[in-house]
């Protein structure tokens, strides 16, 4: 079985990592470069991340490998790296997970190639098919558990993603940004991800929404995706950034956490986690705010704009849906 698989089995919820980057500046890493050359340079600062993630709760952490596809590595002459990065990014993020106490799932991250496609952009599927192709082939050899496709905005992007990961026998999750206007960058809404999704031969282990500009935006997509019964994701940054007097910060803090678990586990996230913006601090309260989680009646875009801030925006109300399932 796989340890995903198993987690998801004995927990209605599980706590997934926060930022990968926000926790390396807070250990003084500098801004600037290409993160995933880390994972040879430094990789004792990037298993240290995530052995503070596990401490804090986390039951799936994902890789430094976000942006290791080849398109991506390009930016900084290493599209010929793929192999060495990606593998050390697992190997990192596995020593980390076998050290644990209690099973925790390794999720390969793998983000967008960064190009538009086709008929925007000059992108095609074929090469979109290639490159994520390339990365995941890496990923599943090195030994992860899961593949995470994240910060996706079109539909395209997620197609030939996916596509690439049918080729391998491990759970894939899909997850978009969506921010105020209720869509992705490319105008795609959160149910327009879930009828995606039902209508694949296979359908991924789960889809949702990470990034965006904050907690309320996330939820409300999951309330969007609710009555697909596919499992959802919810992994929301910390806000719009602050720039003040050379430091960036996040206005969403570890106490908003209660609210978020809340209102996303009663809108049917099955994993909860948290991305830019958050550190070991705010998945320990996702982690409290999870084990005291009792079900509760469906929320409403209302309840989730009142109180986690944002604007309602759902157009329709989802498909039917009579509460979250349990085990």
């Amino acid at each position: 079985m796989n340890v995903l698989l198993d987690l998801l089995e004995e927990s209605s919820i599980l706590v997934a990592d926060g930022a990968m980057g926000t926790s390396l500046f807070e250990l003084g890493l500098e801004s600037g470069g290409c993160p995933e050359f880390l994972n040879v340079e430094r990789p004792e600062l990037i298993g240290k991340v995530h052995s503070q993630f596990i401490e804090a709760g986390s039951d799936i952490i994902l890789t430094n490998s976000f942006g290791g596809n080849r398109n991506r590595l390009a930016l900084h002459q290493a599209q010929d790296r793929v192999a060495e990065l990606n593998t050390a990014a697992v190997d990192v993020a596995r020593s980390a997970a076998d050290a644990a106490d209690r099973p925790v799932a390794v999720a390969a991250s793998i983000g967008p190639t960064g190009d538009l496609y086709e008929p925007v952009g000059t992108l095609s599927y074929e090469e979109g098919l290639a490159v994520f192709g390339e990365q995941i082939a890496v990923v599943v050899e090195a030994g992860a558990d899961v593949i995470w496709i994240e910060t996706m905005s079109s539909i395209e992007e997620i197609t030939a993603a996916y596509d690439a990961a049918l080729a391998f026998d491990l759970p894939t999750v899909v997850t978009l940004s969506f921010d105020t206007s209720g869509r992705t960058m490319m105008g795609v809404r959160p149910s327009e991800v879930a009828a995606w999704a039902i209508a694949q031969d296979r359908p991924p282990a789960g889809i949702g929404a990470n990034c965006g500009i904050g907690p309320a935006d996330v939820v409300q997509a999951m309330y969007e995706m609710a009555g697909s019964d596919l499992l959802t994701v919810a992994k929301a940054n910390c806000g719009i950034p602050l720039y003040s007097d050379g430091v960036l910060s996040y206005p969403t803090g570890p106490e908003v956490m209660d609210d978020y678990v809340e209102l996303a586990g009663r809108s049917g996230a099955r994993i909860i986690g948290s991305c830019c913006g958050s550190g070991p601090r705010h998945v320990q309260a996702i982690r409290q705010a999870v084990d005291r989680y009792k079900v509760g009646p469906p929320t409403s875009p209302e309840e989730i704009a009142e109180r986690l801030g944002g604007q309602v925006r759902v157009e329709a109300a989802p498909r039917v849906r009579k509460g979250r399932r349990s085990n």
